[in-house]
């Protein structure tokens, strides 16, 4: 069987047992590859004469690019030609940042073809952090938007400098691409094991990490996220999420593109809920993933009385809230499917379509991942750290942590990559996130896990998002404190700390209680992930110091 054919039976093992998970789990085998181009072998020949959409972009304006498979494929062909003769070769790394804008896709496949590194970059990145890329990722070449050039002004550096949307002095223009050949030849042969791309992770407790994978770890890979989300070809599948970061490439990309879906975005200024549902009907979406941030705004629409074609609606970046699960299938009669993975993976474990769901689970292993919980003696528990078997090492883990065999090291041992994820298991095997092991605490020596009581804050109507995190305590050692941002129409006050504690104390045991409180901001990473670390180190650091203003303290307020 060619390295194509085992790819397609993997993939069409896994469309045929869409909604039978205990079939797909049980007998799912990762492709068996050597020399593999995904963007070549799959894509293109995939695009071959496919006039369906594979691209299409929405502005707010109403301006629309819809391109088919087959125009994304000569597309891409130019590009890779064009990049060539600018000096692009076989392992060269690119950082690539750009919006959600077709030349994105187009220079992705083109790296794919070229077999060039991609370093996926979000437009949010300082000077500062841009330099930090070029130098730790070595990066040969940049292709940028122009409205973003100025912030290489200062930036020093031999590499090729491109810009997308015209000309600007001292850059190549990327339109000039267009004029190159749509015919394609590579230049040698594509290893699965040649390295692909590199994640800068956004880096919730230390500086970004350099995450390395191959071109079968991620093209292939996703077939585990393909399988979660539910596609099948002819989908239209929306995901919002920002182009830089990884869960951009598992549904903006490899996922929608392994099952031939259309990748459908909708640029926007400022997030609108209303003009979103708007666009779900009109241009009859059938699948989407959005994260906690976007379900918490839906719901806040009247959305019983909003019709559309979606079939499989999933929550992704955090766990999501029961209570915003729960009202969106009240009124679409579809239930928001949660999974877990991470930049340094694919989807490992996910609620399924078709399956039965249970609250506050995230679901079960994912076909072609075999999952363990580990206390810190790499020993099985019923709560520990969420780990991979590596004896049966999925496909869709990452290659390691580039320049950094001690951290790589780190993760990988005892037989299993260790996630740095908490989660509890149950008799059936559905898998219910704690948090990550550097959040969860003790108090009065119970282990208290932050994602349980701020999905508990998060159903007071009042509470728009919330960060919980140890607060010293001199009896205690430690207890509960949630930082909270209110929702709109609400203002901080003495009387709403009053009436969130009760709201919390009726629905937390006793040792879980929420004791302190405090209106406030929440810091996050730039891919916007809450830093609960900062939090810690700052209650830390407070002590026994006087509150502040906008917080309080249970005792405050007796039963």
């Amino acid at each position: 069987m060619s390295d194509l054919s085992s790819f397609l039976a993997a993939r069409d093992f896994l469309l045929a047992n869409r909604t039978d998970y205990a079939t797909a789990y049980a007998g799912f085998q990762w492709p068996q590859l050597t020399e593999f181009n995904w963007a070549l072998d799959y894509f293109d020949s995939m695009a071959k004469g496919n006039e369906q959409p594979a691209l299409w972009i929405v502005e707010e304006d109403g301006r629309e690019s819809k391109l088919s498979f087959a125009e994304m494929s000569a597309r891409s062909n130019r590009v890779a030609n064009w990049l060539r003769e600018q000096g692009v070769a076989r392992g060269d790394r690119i950082l690539i940042m750009l919006g959600n804008e077709v030349p994105l896709w187009e220079t992705m496949l083109a790296a794919i073809k070229l077999g060039a590194v991609v370093i996926p970059a979000t437009t949010l990145l300082t000077p500062d952090d841009l330099a930090d890329r070029l130098e730790r990722g070595q990066v040969k070449h940049v292709v940028i938007g122009k409205a973003h050039t100025d912030k290489f002004a200062d930036l020093a550096g031999n590499y090729t400098r491109i810009s997308v949307g015209g000309a600007t002095a001292g850059w190549l223009s990327f339109e000039d691409a267009y004029q190159a050949s749509p015919e394609f030849a590579p230049s040698g042969v594509t290893k699965v094991t040649d390295p692909l791309l590199l994640y800068f992770t956004s880096g919730t407790t230390s500086k970004p990490k350099l995450v390395q994978h191959s071109h079968q770890s991620y093209p292939v890979g996703h077939l585990s996220t393909m399988y979660w989300i539910g596609l099948q070809p002819n989908d239209r599948h929306m995901n919002i999420s920002s182009p830089g970061w990884a869960k951009h490439a598992w549904s903006c990309f490899f996922a929608p593109w392994n099952a031939g879906a259309c990748v459908f975005l909708h640029n926007y200024n400022r997030f609108n809920a209303k003009a979103l549902l708007d666009v779900l009907v009109k241009y009859e979406i059938t699948t989407m993933c959005a994260p906690p941030t976007v379900w918490r705004m839906l719901i806040q629409q009247d959305l019983a009385s909003v019709k559309t074609k979606l079939r499989e609606l999933i929550g992704a970046g955090e766990p999501l809230n029961p209570e915003v699960i729960e009202q969106v299938k009240k009124a679409w009669g579809i239930t928001i499917r949660d999974g877990f993975g991470q930049t340094e993976t694919t989807c490992q474990i996910g609620n399924t379509p078709g399956q039965k769901l249970k609250p506050g689970s995230m679901g079960r292993p994912l076909p072609g991942y075999t999952i363990a919980l580990l206390d810190a003696d790499s020993k099985p528990v019923e709560e520990g750290e969420i780990s991979l078997v590596l004896a049966k090492r999925p496909v869709g883990l990452m290659l390691g942590y580039a320049g950094d065999e001690a951290k790589t090291a780190e993760v990988m041992r005892d037989g299993h990559y260790r996630t740095g994820d908490v989660a509890s298991i149950d008799e059936e095997g559905y898998i219910t996130y704690v948090g990550r092991a550097d959040d969860v605490f003790k108090a009065s020596d119970y282990r208290i896990s932050p994602f349980e009581l701020e999905s508990v804050l998060i159903e007071h109507r009042a509470v728009a998002e919330a960060a919980v995190v140890p607060s010293p305590d001199p009896v205690r050692l430690a207890v509960p404190k949630a930082y909270v941002i209110l929702a709109a129409g609400f203002e901080p006050s003495k009387e709403l700390a009053k009436d969130i504690f009760a709201f919390t104390r009726d629905k937390l045991a006793p040792y879980k209680r929420i004791r302190r409180l405090e209106f406030s901001d929440l810091p996050k990473t730039i891919s916007g992930k809450i830093r609960r670390v900062e939090l810690r180190k700052a209650e830390e650091a407070r002590g026994e110091a006087a509150r502040g203003e906008m917080e309080f303290f249970e005792e405050d307020f007796p039963e």
